[in-house]
């Protein structure tokens, strides 16, 4: 089983929710999680919480202890804010590269699904018929501790945006589509390097060619120790094909690092 992971503490997340229930025959079932109404539409279920999503660490072993069911994968249904309240359509993959300030443990990672990032980023922008930004965020917060592939798909940047219908519409359409059509995508995996948090190098490269991010270690991350480049590589369901460096948006030592792992691991080697 696939799952739709919500929760009540965010107005993104309930919108979405509400959008998915609507609009594409959800039903409820006798399932409880964390004592909430679990609905399903054929191998997809929709699980709710009633605490903020980024400190669930361990949730797929919640999900299967409460309800009997391993989930395949987690698309976590989630508001994204900014101070600069940008409206934004946003994907990324969960996990701290340092300090983990936010969910997560210290130095540790999620494990990414970059076919999945990628057709959800592409979706979105197809739909995407309100003008909004559509980009990768870059690899942050919690929870980190899944054994499971997972994504965050989010609404940004305010209050107003998290109570778009439109954009509820969408990101619920969105989460349908990947979560169909995710195991027979074929795309080139590939781990980012450098960059803004929003990752603009890797979002166009991402529209433009046959990439797929899985993780992304933006500039403000930098330097970043080899083990936990090489922990990315692991920590991503398809097996990585390409590093991705943008060469501005890095700092010297880590581009260089990022070079030199690409040469002894015998993946192709790509930088703007």
């Amino acid at each position: 089983m696939k799952v739709v992971m919500t929760t009540k503490v965010d107005p993104a997340s309930m919108n979405i929710m509400e959008k998915l229930i609507e609009n594409f025959g959800f039903n409820e079932t006798d399932l409880l999680f964390d004592g909430n109404m679990v609905y399903k539409r054929k191998d997809v279920l929709i699980l709710t919480t009633n605490q903020e999503m980024i400190y669930y660490d361990n949730l797929d072993s919640a999900i299967e202890e409460q309800t009997g069911i391993k989930p395949e994968i987690i698309a976590f249904a989630s508001r994204h804010s900014s101070k600069q309240k940008l409206p934004a359509l946003t994907t990324h993959v969960t996990g701290n590269w340092g300090k983990a300030m936010y969910g997560g443990r210290d130095e540790s990672l999620a494990v990414a699904h970059p076919s999945a990032m990628k057709l959800a980023l592409l979706k979105m922008d197809e739909l995407n018929d309100l003008g909004w930004t559509v980009c990768y965020e870059a690899t942050h917060h919690g929870p980190s501790e899944l054994s499971v592939p997972s994504f965050f798909i989010e609404i940004g940047s305010s209050e107003e945006e998290w109570r778009n219908d439109k954009a509820g519409e969408i990101i619920a359409e969105t989460i349908v589509y990947v979560l169909k059509n995710y195991e027979k995508a074929r795309f080139k995996p590939a781990l980012g390097i450098g960059g803004g948090h929003y990752a603009p190098k890797q979002t166009k490269r991402a529209f433009e060619t046959d990439i797929a991010f899985g993780h992304i270690a933006p500039k403000y991350v930098h330097p970043v120790k080899k083990e936990l480049l090489l922990r990315a590589i692991e920590r991503t369901a398809q097996p990585v094909e390409v590093i991705y460096v943008d060469w501005k948006g890095s700092k010297g030592e880590t581009r260089q690092l990022a070079r030199t792992l690409a040469e002894e691991l015998g993946l192709e080697f790509l930088r703007d």
